[in-house]
């Protein structure tokens, strides 16, 4: 019982730290990462708050030196599924039950934690098996995550507040937010520790219950998470940790008559499936089921020939390699004008790009490490290769790649002579970008291009002075993106200032670092009270 109308603390972003030569964040990050590293962690199933261990196990190697292996998780069968389900709907009545400030409280305690006591660990681990330098293991799973935690409470309290406007004379309307009816499944990428991080805890704080499937090459930071989390209070139940194979996953959990919803990221083929098979079972189900995903991007540089140069330099060299090109929104091909092309952006990007370091991100002088695993390594290559022998295309910058001992693709440049050329228009996720150059004289046809040539509608950016010509991008790329940046890189999206999502085929756009996500976790019912008794059933025309 709440005897008070509480409110949320004002969230604010949290500080990076930089991590300088010889700083104790650096040397305290540093042993960290090296006691990570020493040890093989081994990762449980949590199923209603309780460590489950199975035979069947997964690895979890770094990308960096993939020999090494960083942790070795249990995986789940189809009954360890059917378990999870079921404690997360035991759990179900007493959470959303729960007063919203204790679920806020979890969330805020969740952040405070990892900002601190495990700020270093965390770091460690995402850094370690993730492939990402201190820099991006930063941003991601302590910023990110804990931007998350905070500002959604917020949201939360935000939503409540909305209540309808009008009251006739003699009774009083509102409205509750309640939680779905059944469970929320949640699928998440190896990208981003946020990401998963959000996926699972988005749906729990506004009362659901939820079984999450980490990525198998994010096992183990996503597992610190979770275990930070039930320090910080999360009741059994509320989330299930379920390592595994998505595929056995799906057939268990979209069969369920209780499904309620699923919260994704990843491929826009395997959402695609998985939405093709709600729909065959859709009779099945207690609910039409929430399907919020944000899936692939063919995300864009657009270069007008009044920009800045050295900006939509070095703004495209930080979209397309930064974190090896792994992230959904990072810049994969540039339009660039001839009047700029040989004569200034082509000149800058090459001795820019020569001072780019590549190595393993215990090295905290690197700027990018390896992809994250050898499927993405040999799809990258190929491409790479086929650029090589093209006509119709040219490597430019870059080419190398090595996997002797890691995952490593050298930060590469593709020329394509074809706006169509097959990596202008497919998503690759790692570090290669495409430029097509074309005539300034027909920048029209070319704004055409950048909209029509890819499916999907994610990230996108414009780097021009003259202001007439932003204007006319907008409206000619309005449904080109979900995120659009002007003379600024095409990554980047922070919580609470940017929210992000995209169209077309890159997801739903429900725009994780808002209210509007929270918003698909929540089955509103309208209340009207009465206060004036009916003494007669007639109205005054029938007297």
């Amino acid at each position: 019982m709440s005897f008070s109308l509480p409110s949320v603390p004002t969230p604010k972003n949290e500080v990076c730290r930089s991590y300088p030569p010889g700083s104790a964040d650096a040397v305290a990050l540093a042993k960290a990462v090296e006691e990570v590293k020493a040890t093989v962690h081994e990762v449980p199933l949590i199923i209603g708050g309780k460590e489950v261990w199975t035979e069947k196990k997964g690895e979890q190697h770094c990308p960096g030196d993939h020999k090494h292996i960083l942790a070795r998780y249990s995986m789940a069968t189809e009954e360890h599924v059917k378990q999870a389900i079921e404690a997360a709907l035991v759990a179900k009545q007493t959470w959303e039950e729960m007063h919203w400030t204790r679920r806020a409280a979890i969330l805020l305690r969740t952040a405070d934690l990892l900002t601190g006591k495990y700020r270093y660990q965390l770091n460690a681990a995402c850094m370690l098996g993730q492939g990402k330098t201190v820099w991006q293991g930063e941003i991601d799973a302590i910023a990110e995550t804990a931007d998350f935690l905070r500002f959604n409470p917020k949201y939360l309290e935000e939503i409540y507040k909305v209540q309808p406007p009008e009251n006739s004379p003699g009774c009083w309307n509102r409205v509750e937010y309640r939680p779905l009816e059944g469970f929320v499944w949640a699928l998440s990428p190896f990208n981003f520790t946020s990401i998963g991080a959000n996926l699972c805890t988005s749906p729990a704080l506004m009362g659901n219950v939820v079984v999450w499937k980490p990525s198998s090459t994010a096992v183990y930071s996503n597992y610190i998470f979770m275990k930070i989390m039930m320090e910080a209070g999360l009741p059994a139940g509320v989330i299930n940790f379920l390592p595994g194979s998505g595929a056995l996953m799906a057939k268990v959990i979209l069969s369920n008559p209780h499904f309620a919803g699923i919260h994704f990221t990843g491929s826009t083929a395997v959402f695609e499936d998985i939405q093709s098979t709600i729909a065959k079972n859709i009779k099945l189900y207690r609910i039409y089921p929430r399907c919020v995903g944000e899936t692939g991007g063919k995300d864009f540089h657009f270069i007008h020939e009044s920009a800045d140069v050295p900006t939509a330099v070095n703004s495209t060299i930080r979209a397309s390699f930064e974190y090896q090109g792994q992230k959904c929104s990072a810049c994969s091909r540039v339009y660039c004008p001839d009047t700029l092309w040989e004569s200034q952006f082509l000149p800058l990007l090459k001795s820019q790009m020569a001072k780019i370091t590549m190595g393993e991100p215990e090295d905290f002088h690197n700027y990018v490490t390896a992809v994250i695993d050898n499927i993405s390594f040999t799809k990258l290559k190929q491409h790479i290769d086929d650029a090589r022998a093209a006509k119709d295309a040219e490597i430019v910058i870059g080419g190398e790649c090595d996997s002797s001992k890691g995952w490593y693709i050298q930060p590469t440049v593709i020329h394509a002579k074809d706006p169509h050329y097959v990596t202008m228009r497919e998503e690759l996720f790692g570090p290669v970008v495409t430029v097509y150059v074309y005539k300034a004289s027909e920048v029209d046809k070319a704004l055409e291009l950048c909209d029509t040539t890819s499916q999907y509608a994610l990230t996108g950016s414009v780097f021009a002075k003259d202001s007439s010509f932003i204007e006319h991008a907008l409206v000619k790329l309005r449904h080109s993106e979900g995120n659009f940046y002007i003379n600024d890189k095409c990554t980047g999206a922070v919580v609470g200032q940017q929210p992000f999502g995209g169209a077309r085929k890159s997801g739903t756009n429900d725009k994780a670092g808002m209210h509007l996500n929270l918003l698909r976790w929540v089955s509103v019912r309208a209340i009207k009270e009465s206060f004036t008794p009916l003494d007669d059933f007639r109205y005054p025309h029938m007297q």
